[in-house]
């Protein structure tokens, strides 16, 4: 594909590689894609630290830092981290970021006067540093809404429904979204959401978080895991590979394991990091049927995905529908069956179709009896056919440049304040 004439952009979020899970990656992917497309690319972030709530070896989140990532200058600001991020620590580390970061992000545009900047949420808060600068440089804004932020604070609890604080974190969002020329989403529903808080739906794009169906696919035989792992031949393996954390509903996938205690051919696999992985420790301590591992080498995610008899994709009833879980595309693309916990009709229902199994959010007792029908099952050829071709769609060699052409599209200009019915 022919690149478009280089562009001064500005990447700013509270995520960026070389975090492996969850937005840094994806913010990190842009980032390295619109440098190798001849884009001149700054980013202010943090020191990687996600999921984990801790900065990672060889970074400091004790000073301000510079370095050169994928040939993109990134300026690392602290923030407050805590192993048990919850509550009011949640709060605060977005809140750390957005007073550490404004001036950092400030200087750099009033300096570079970049043609785009993309503000990434999380974390809201540190936008308006961002609008105000932009403006004052005539650049383009544009809001890529990884997770919608507010809403999800108030579906985990962090922020309370009622009162002041409510009304102010709404009143704060709604505005705020109004001044960005281009909002870009991963999930429809999110879009819709976003449109009910006052954006046109003209300045709204939807694009999915992409797979790399090139790197994750489809293993002949099994999987170099099971040998590391010493997993009997019978082992029919319960995957979860991710962030550990109050929205991804592992609880339920704990309980789930006690009731099928009685099964000893299936084995509950959970890989990752995040404020809950104590509780998930203590349970893999207890029960015999949950093995606990740390992320795996990005290297060897296509093995490690296909170790998986099932793919485990639960989830908080409401939190269900303000995300598509950017874990789904490496599970769709091994092709593995997959079991969703999530309504009908919401955005993971909707999307993945009749290629999962799909039981009620915060049923364990289902969650259960799924698993024990999808472990004894045979292979289901047209599913699998299904899964594969779902992940083709969120292929990143096309998603990826759509991404591009969407950031760098003409801007229409900042919604206005309309009356709400």
């Amino acid at each position: 594909m022919i690149a478009p004439l280089t562009q001064r952009i500005l990447i700013y979020g509270i995520n960026y590689a070389p975090e492996i899970a969850g937005v840094g990656k994806y913010s990190g992917e842009i980032g390295e894609f619109l440098v190798a497309r001849g884009h001149e690319v700054c980013v202010v972030s943090t020191p990687p630290h996600y999921p984990g709530w801790r900065a990672l070896g060889g970074y400091s989140n004790k000073v301000w830092s510079r370095e050169i990532v994928d040939g993109a200058t990134v300026y690392r600001c602290p923030l407050y981290l805590h192993p048990d991020m919850k509550g009011i620590r949640r709060i605060l580390a977005p809140l750390t970021f957005a007073l550490s970061s404004g001036p950092v992000a400030i200087t750099q545009i009033l300096r570079r006067r970049p043609d785009v900047v993309l503000v990434v949420e999380p974390t809201f808060f540190a936008a308006p540093a961002a609008l105000i600068a932009a403006k004052l440089v005539g650049a383009k804004t544009v809001l890529h809404v990884q997770d919608l932020e507010i809403d999800a604070a108030f579906a985990v609890g962090h922020i309370g429904k009622g009162g002041f604080a409510a009304k102010l974190a709404k009143a704060f969002e709604e505005t705020t979204l109004r001044f960005f020329d281009q909002v870009i989403t991963i999930s429809s529903r999110m879009a819709e959401k976003i449109a009910e808080k006052g954006v046109s739906p003209s300045r709204i794009d939807v694009i999915r978080n992409w797979v790399d169906v090139e790197r994750i696919r489809p293993e002949i035989g099994a999987s170099p895991y099971r040998a590391e792992l010493a997993l009997a031949d019978d082992i029919k393996v319960a995957l979860y590979s991710g962030n550990i954390g109050a929205k991804q509903g592992l609880r339920l996938i704990i309980e789930a394991a006690e009731q099928l205690a009685d099964r000893p051919d299936i084995l509950f696999v959970i890989a990752g990091d995040g404020p809950m992985r104590g509780a998930v420790a203590a349970a893999a301590d207890r029960l015999p049927n949950i093995r606990l591992l740390p992320f795996q080498p990005e290297a060897r995610f296509s093995d490690f995905l296909n170790l998986a008899d099932i793919h485990l994709l639960p989830q908080e009833r409401e939190a269900a529908d303000l995300l598509l879980p950017s874990k789904l595309g490496g599970m769709l693309a091994s092709g593995k069956p997959i079991l969703v916990t999530a309504d009908p009709g919401t955005e993971l229902s909707d999307f993945l179709g009749a290629s999962c199994e799909l039981t009620p959010p915060g049923d364990s007792a289902r969650v259960a009896e799924a698993l024990r029908r999808m472990a004894d099952a045979a292979p289901d050829a047209g599913a699998r056919a299904e899964r594969l071709a779902r992940a083709q769609t969120l292929s990143k060699r096309t998603v990826i440049y759509a991404f591009e052409t969407a950031l760098l599209s003409p801007r229409l200009g900042p919604t206005q304040p309309s009356p709400k019915s």
